[in-house]
């Protein structure tokens, strides 16, 4: 049994029931018609909405470790076209940040946790002959200017993503908020 969870559960009740969702009721579009792919750390929860002025129902925000794009076609493209086609998303703001976790992450340390905490070695084994190339999956990048304008380009010149859409890439620090643009040519 977890405490933390039956405790987040008995905070829902009483927001819900004191009527604590209605200053963030709005609807599924984005009234800045804006879509941004940024990392899921902790530090950027409340800290980037508040230093770009955004509110509950600005923008779709897509998070994953790193704020990076792996695959062409894999969630974070899907979650952008469905942005831009059924949301009516005309910006893309790519946004890495300071000091992440996943800078410099390594498919072999992460498998080195994972048996650390139990995982079989063989499950291990079957995912790489199912093709998981670990080293590519599990890595993260080593150059957050590099890996910022890498992922913007790959948004930019996807073949199922319209020439006018607007992307842009930016580094945000994971302290201060401070947003520094990272000029790239698609």
């Amino acid at each position: 049994m977890n405490l933390m969870i039956d405790e987040i559960l008995a905070y829902n009740k009483r927001f819900v029931e004191e009527k604590g969702y209605e200053p963030y009721v709005t609807t599924k579009y984005p009234d800045k018609k804006l879509a941004i792919l940024t990392c899921m750390d902790t530090r950027l929860t409340e800290l980037l909405p508040k230093a770009l002025g955004l509110k509950n129902g600005d923008a779709k925000i897509i998070k994953n470790a790193g704020g990076v794009i792996l695959d062409p076609f894999g969630t974070e493209i899907r979650s952008i076209l469905v942005a831009i086609y059924e949301l009516h998303a005309d910006t893309v703001m790519v946004i890495h940040h300071t000091n992440c976790g996943a800078c410099h992450m390594s498919g072999d340390a992460m498998i080195h946790h994972m048996l650390d905490h139990g995982i079989d070695p063989k499950s291990i084994k079957i995912a790489r002959l199912c093709g998981v190339d670990f080293d590519k999956w599990l890595y993260g990048f080593g150059d957050t200017e590099k890996s910022v304008v890498d992922t913007a380009r790959i948004i930019k010149n996807h073949p199922l993503v319209p020439a006018d859409i607007t992307v842009r890439a930016f580094i945000i620090d994971s302290v201060t908020g401070l947003l520094t643009e990272v000029p790239f040519n698609p």
